[in-house]
């Protein structure tokens, strides 16, 4: 670990912070239902047109289960209308390929996916998707589902701030807002950086070069054919591109995803994607403390996040640096590292960065094959997952996700030290730790409970291209990345079949939909409460106390859930790898 690496990780979390305040600032008008922004002369008569249209009256709000029944609603319509847009793309225009229909199970699949903001892609988008599927049936999701998490966190934190009140707000109130004066132009300025850097966007046909020297491949009838042409994809990237990592949605255009040079051609654009997944979140966390009129809380929360990647970093780096010890054994150099799987202009470390980062969020985009990653490397992704990604955690999701564990650590610690179980005023007693112990278990069964029926089934078996505990790993991931709703895959499962399109699609269902009603429950029975004044006896909610408290229950919770199947996966992969051992 050299200067220049602690320098930087330094300049990259400083930037974190310094946008997370600038952007705290404006989401404190944007989920102000009332709120004044300077781009309502844009969006303002935009919004009061979405209102009339659509027959919603923007001052009457909901109480919690109002607010998730509008949400799911809304959800199963775009479902539906995605699901039938990929079955019907050959028909649809902007088909510049001529592409067919989706198959059944895949389009099921696909469409869960996006509608879930988990973005699991289990095809090639360059070669499946039209440009009208690619931005109508994907790209739209990619702004409703990332509005939908950011709504949520927004009406919990009312139901925080609220005192004996029945309603947490309006959910197509809050879905509007943050689609029109957040993700719109902070896609819009992204969009258009890309493009400086060399990202297409366009609706030309694909382009065909000649080959340099004509390969030679096997065809499906068994016979090699010369190939002396290559097609180059392109279509409406730049755009997709943005709010790919801006919402935390992560499927990628192509099927390398932001491996690809189309996708992310510059050390300067890997970087912005990079903060752009974390922008959101990171800004969230601190907004907490401006909604809730304690700014050190927010900062609090902030800084449990930003250790939580920090140490991800730090390990996963640690584990790639070091290279892969059979072949330093061999004579390769250990200054080399492991590089296999990694693109040559990003390295080890933009790699890591990477990688950690869109696993800590709910993003999953990836520039790099986690699959080759050292098993201790690519333990950390798989870990931030099954945590819930609250490091920083998916726009929304990322947050109410960290409250959840706030409110189970707040009654654990305060009764086994006197305290009284309070947060913020509010009692937290069995009712509220019931539902946070819930979401937590949907997350869990989730996850164990699938992974369990793949290996233990003859279709699960028959997607996995490792033996061993490498194997198990691959199973794993997809499942933690599907109820997780991160969507990045780990590589060498074969999951496009219809047994793992129709069960990946449950989970997603299952780790979005079904965590939400126990968090909206949550919320309501917080809002109903009445502040109580708080008292030298409550828990503290900031400084070092709350901080390492926080950390506690979050590894606590994640670590007793999850060690024995990691024990039998990455580590045991670990220890025999380095006795001399490959899967």
């Amino acid at each position: 670990m050299t200067t220049s690496f602690w320098l930087s990780l330094g300049l990259f979390f400083a930037i974190l912070a310094a946008s997370s305040s600038v952007l705290a600032l404006y989401l404190r008008q944007v989920l102000d239902p009332n709120g004044k922004t300077w781009l309502d002369p844009v969006f303002a008569p935009l919004e009061r047109w979405t209102y009339r249209f659509c027959g919603i009256d923007p001052r009457k709000e909901e109480d919690w289960k109002g607010y998730l029944a509008s949400l799911l609603v809304f959800n199963a319509v775009g479902l539906l209308l995605t699901y039938l847009v990929l079955r019907i793309q050959q028909w649809l225009p902007l088909n510049a390929k001529g592409f067919g229909p989706v198959s059944p199970d895949l389009a099921f699949d696909t469409a869960v996916s996006f509608a879930t903001n988990t973005n699991f892609q289990n095809y090639a988008g360059e070669s499946t998707l039209s440009y009208f599927s690619q931005m109508v049936g994907l790209a739209v999701h990619n702004f409703t589902s990332a509005a939908t998490g950011i709504a949520i966190a927004a009406a919990f934190l009312r139901a925080l701030v609220r005192k004996g009140a029945k309603t947490i707000g309006s959910f197509w109130v809050d879905l509007v807002r943050t689609t029109y004066y957040l993700l719109l132009p902070l896609a819009f300025g992204m969009a258009i950086v890309l493009v400086s850097q060399g990202v297409p966007q366009n609706f030309s046909p694909y382009a065909r070069a000649q080959l340099l020297e004509p390969v030679a491949i096997a065809g499906t009838d068994g016979h090699e054919r010369r190939v002396e042409t290559q097609e180059i994809v392109q279509g409406p990237i730049a755009s997709q591109e943005a709010i790919k990592q801006l919402g935390t949605n992560g499927g990628g255009y192509t099927n390398a995803n932001s491996a690809h040079p189309f996708e992310n051609p510059t050390p300067l654009s890997n970087l912005l994607e990079i903060l752009a997944e974390l922008l959101i979140p990171g800004a969230l966390a601190v907004y907490l403390g401006l909604a809730v009129g304690r700014r050190a809380h927010g900062w609090a929360v902030w800084g449990v996040m930003a250790l939580l990647l920090f140490g991800g970093i730090l390990l996963c780096w640690r584990a790639e640096a070091a290279g892969n010890p059979l072949l330093v054994a061999q004579g390769l150099s250990p200054f080399e590292g492991n590089r296999e799987g990694k693109e040559a202009r990003f390295g080890i470390l933009d790699s890591v960065l990477f990688a950690v980062s869109t696993t800590a969020t709910s993003c999953g985009a990836v520039n790099s094959l986690h699959d080759s990653y050292m098993p201790l490397g690519g333990l950390v992704p798989l870990f931030n997952m099954e945590l819930g990604e609250v490091a920083f955690g998916g726009v929304g999701s990322g947050l109410y996700g960290m409250l959840v564990f706030v409110v189970l650590g707040v009654f654990l610690f305060g009764l086994m030290i006197g305290r009284t179980p309070e947060y913020l005023g509010k009692k937290i007693g069995a009712s509220e730790v019931k539902m946070a112990a819930l979401s937590i278990l949907v997350l869990t069964l989730s996850i164990l409970g699938m992974s369990a029926w793949a290996i233990a089934s003859s279709w699960g078996l028959a997607g996995i291209a490792n033996a061993g505990p490498h194997g198990l790993s691959e199973v794993l991931y997809a499942f933690s990345s599907t109820t997780g709703n991160n969507g990045s895959a780990f590589a060498g499962l074969s999951g496009n079949t219809p047994w793992y399109n129709t069960t990946l699609g449950i989970a997603m269902l299952a780790g979005r939909y079904l965590m939400l009603v126990p968090v909206l429950g949550l919320a309501g029975l917080l809002a109903a409460q009445k502040t109580v004044a708080a008292s030298q006896a409550a828990f503290p909610v900031s400084g070092v106390l709350f901080i390492v408290l926080l950390l506690a229950t979050v590894f606590l919770v994640g670590a007793l859930n999850f060690f024995p199947v990691l024990a039998l996966g990455p580590v045991l992969e670990h220890f025999l790898l380095h006795a001399g051992q490959t899967f």
